[in-house]
């Protein structure tokens, strides 16, 4: 595996495969925290296949200080019961993917517990994942913003549901829905984990 020295990722919901194949390879990983909060990206929104197809899921946000509010003060909305109706997505679609019985209750509790703020969510979620997978990797925020960072690898805005995935060198693996949908790259990394399970590291190793 080839590595990075450093990887400036922005905070993602269960974010996609090629993020984590990015964080599994750097030596040191920082997350974004004093950027101006952007919008339609995964900081608050994954991806996941259903029977129908490609399926976005996003956590309703509030913009503390308006269009100027930092990522770090990104609250969450208590207006919508999205934590119901992303579980609910997820177990329909993953019900009869073959490990999302052993993963399950690793996830569920993020579901049902209130959350007021998404960089704090996205991050305890991350290190749950990072569990999920078998991975023991420091994870820390920014301390300041840099525009420029020199001797850092920064994907700040390269990982985006804007931007195209074909010229990622994405490892093709089992997927439930995929004798109707083909194979779908990209997705959020819970359609990794509860397809492959165990082998999930070996699809992340890319570089």
């Amino acid at each position: 595996m080839t590595s990075f020295q450093t990887v400036v990722l922005p905070t993602a919901y269960v974010p996609p495969v090629h993020y984590f194949s990015y964080l599994i390879a750097a030596e040191c990983v920082l997350i974004e925290q004093f950027e101006t909060y952007p919008k339609q990206t995964y900081r608050n929104r994954c991806e996941i296949m259903t029977a129908n197809g490609k399926f976005s899921l996003t956590i309703p946000v509030v913009k503390t200080f308006g269009n100027h509010t930092k990522t770090s003060d990104i609250g969450i909305s208590s207006h919508q019961n999205w934590q119901l109706v992303h579980w609910r997505t997820i177990e329909s679609a993953y019900a009869n993917s073959p490990y999302f019985l052993y993963y399950k209750d690793m996830l569920l509790p993020f579901y049902q517990k209130k959350y007021d703020n998404l960089l704090h969510y996205n991050t305890l979620l991350l290190n749950v994942i990072l569990e999920m997978l078998g991975m023991h990797k420091k994870i820390e925020l920014t301390t300041t913003y840099l525009k420029n960072l020199p001797g850092g690898h920064d994907l700040r805005n390269t990982i985006s549901p804007k931007r195209p995935v074909h010229d990622f060198p994405f490892k093709e693996y089992y997927q439930v829905f995929a004798d109707k949908q083909g194979f779908l790259p990209g997705l959020s990394i819970l359609d990794l984990i509860f397809n492959m399970g165990g082998q999930a590291v070996e699809i992340l190793d890319v570089f």
